[in-house]
């Protein structure tokens, strides 16, 4: 304690400078508009950088889930892979005159992601210097995400799987029965498939994939798990409760998918309708 006294006894001209020179600056940024604009923009600055700084400590400190995450997800990406071209190449040998696309992946991370609402979106950090369009779709090794819809010069717009105005096509694992995948705006953790036919044998826990009758996305990449279901008032067709194998309350990182021949497969369609 005396050491503390000694020192303030030492150094009292230097303190007491110290005190009247921020009392002056008080007093000037209170009583003159245009400073206390100045050091409030300052504070501003000041402050963006302490959030900056500590957004990257918390991305710092979880590397290593992120890092499990991403070799978990290009692991599966690779399967995935494997699986469509096996796919195409069988179904080349059964039927010469058959046409799939190729699909190219592009990895993107989420800066944004609504869940709450009943129109949800995702942001993107790539665009179109990155290759992304619109209509690209968007995964995750869980499962689906949602489709871009618009795009700038680096960052896209994604609609969510939990999105009033998402339709994707969807069908059953075990056979190929099929609806569209559509969300009420309740749980973020549940979908729903309507327009199955009461025909399709249907189980809990069965599971739920893309039924690849889009442009947007391969056959085969997961969804979900039957939760339940119901008949409709006409009985002739199911909605079903899917449980998502995706945490949409939780992406961090995403795949961007590319159709390559989507252009020319619409061409061939269009001359298909004339």
């Amino acid at each position: 304690m005396q050491q503390i006294f000694n020192f303030l006894i030492r150094n009292k001209n230097s303190i007491l400078f110290l005190i009247l020179f921020v009392v002056s600056v008080f007093l000037t940024i209170q009583n003159h508009a245009f400073h206390k604009s100045r050091f409030i923009s300052s504070a501003n600055i000041v402050t963006g950088g302490v959030y900056s700084w500590s957004n990257n400590i918390n991305t710092y400190l979880h590397l290593d889930e992120y890092n499990e995450r991403l070799l978990e997800e290009n692991n599966k990406l690779r399967n995935i892979i494997s699986n469509i071209h096996d796919s195409i190449s069988v179904e080349k040998q059964l039927d010469s005159t058959s046409f799939e696309g190729d699909y190219l992946f592009r990895t993107a991370r989420v800066i944004n992601n609504n869940f709450s609402k009943v129109d949800n979106y995702l942001t993107l950090n790539r665009g179109k210097k990155s290759g992304i369009e619109q209509e690209f779709g968007v995964i995750t090794s869980q499962g689906i995400v949602g489709i871009v819809d618009r795009v700038n010069e680096n960052y896209s717009r994604v609609i969510s799987i939990l999105n009033s105005r998402s339709r994707i096509n969807a069908q059953l694992n075990n056979t190929n029965h099929f609806g569209s995948l559509v969300w009420d705006g309740k749980d973020p953790n549940i979908v729903q498939l309507i327009d199955v036919p009461r025909q399709a044998p249907l189980q809990k826990g069965d599971t739920i994939i893309t039924g690849g009758r889009s442009l947007i996305y391969p056959k085969g990449l997961p969804i979900g798990s039957i939760q339940d279901f119901t008949l409709d008032q006409t009985q002739s067709y199911y909605t079903i409760n899917i449980k998502l194998f995706n945490d949409m309350t939780n992406i961090g990182y995403v795949y961007v998918i590319e159709n390559v021949n989507k252009e020319e497969i619409e061409k061939l369609q269009e001359t298909n309708e004339q």
